[in-house]
């Protein structure tokens, strides 16, 4: 028996309803806003509201089907695009620029839709972390969207304010929201990731978002355990502060840096309860965004953190 696509979405109720009604009533609107926090289900409820309007067309994996355009952020190598996915295949170090969604993405999906569908009665777009468009390629999609055809689109995004506002207004909203404890848990032990609900930094970090959970524990495993003992227990003189901000500086990147700050506000809220340990950590971040020099700004963040008094 062919499961329910939408049997391993948890937590979303609201969504699974208004898209189910849409596909019973057959009132599928031109463009639809998935918007909520990442790793909340909101690419799985694409897949499986893609699969039940495609039933009946190919069997393939929904996002290599003839007849649906899946689009997703890209860095330029070598003078090419590639896709934030295909460079993690590869195993190539991704550049520093952020990935985004480009005009020539955008034109892409207009070339597509020129065409008539291969297998389905209509074709059907996802934009993925449409977040990322800069403005040149949001107002070029503006203008699919005003005329769509015999097409849907779909865009997932954390939150309206994110998009442009003209683009938002086209879009049928679909709400997605943070998980509840056991739907976390829930979705993690069947994710093969049960372990993650042990850690309660990572926990608070996810905020809900079982995606978010599983990607900070993966970041976790890569920063040096020694490293994030010795941050938790925090220095007690001049001298380790300067050989700690030296080993953070030399063993992490900037990006890694900035996710260490991230973990050592949960772990210090959890462990003091200090707003004012998170307030020094929210100015090293501040500085580490603005190009300051890493070591100076571990320094001074450890020597300060030094003086507050437990």
């Amino acid at each position: 028996m062919v499961p329910e696509p939408f049997s391993e979405l948890m937590g979303q109720e609201q969504a699974v309803t208004l898209l189910l009604r849409a596909i019973a009533t057959d009132r599928i609107a031109p463009a639809y806003l998935f918007v909520g926090p990442h790793g909340v289900g909101r690419r799985l409820a694409a897949q499986a509201f893609l699969q039940k309007l495609l039933q009946g067309s190919s069997a393939c994996a929904i996002e290599n089907h003839p007849d649906v355009l899946w689009i997703e952020p890209t860095y330029t190598q070598q003078g090419k695009l590639i896709t934030v996915s295909a460079l993690a295949a590869k195993g190539d170090k991704p550049p520093k620029a952020q990935p985004q969604v480009r005009l020539a993405q955008i034109r892409q999906i207009t070339h597509f839709l020129s065409q008539s569908p291969l297998e389905a009665d209509r074709q059907c777009v996802v934009i993925d972390h449409a977040e990322t468009m800069k403005e040149s390629a949001a107002n070029g999609l503006l203008k699919t969207l005003e005329e769509p055809g015999n097409a849907t689109l779909i865009l997932l995004a954390p939150t309206t304010d994110s998009l442009l506002p003209t683009l938002v207004s086209r879009c049928q909203q679909i709400p997605f929201r943070p998980l509840s404890m056991d739907h976390m848990q829930q979705v993690l032990s069947q994710a093969g990731h049960s372990d993650v609900l042990s850690h309660a930094p990572v926990i608070a970090m996810a905020q809900g978002s079982p995606g978010a959970a599983i990607t900070a524990w993966e970041q976790l495993q890569t920063i040096p355990a020694d490293l994030i003992d010795r941050c938790h227990q925090c220095p007690t003189t001049a001298s380790d502060c300067l050989t700690l901000a030296q080993s953070v500086e030399q063993s992490l990147e900037v990006d890694a840096q900035l996710w260490l700050i991230d973990y050592l506000q949960q772990m210090y809220w959890q462990t003091y309860g200090q707003a004012q340990r998170l307030q020094i950590l929210e100015t090293a971040r501040r500085y580490l965004r603005a190009y300051a020099q890493p070591r100076l700004v571990w320094e001074v963040t450890l020597l300060e953190l030094m003086e507050v008094v437990p």
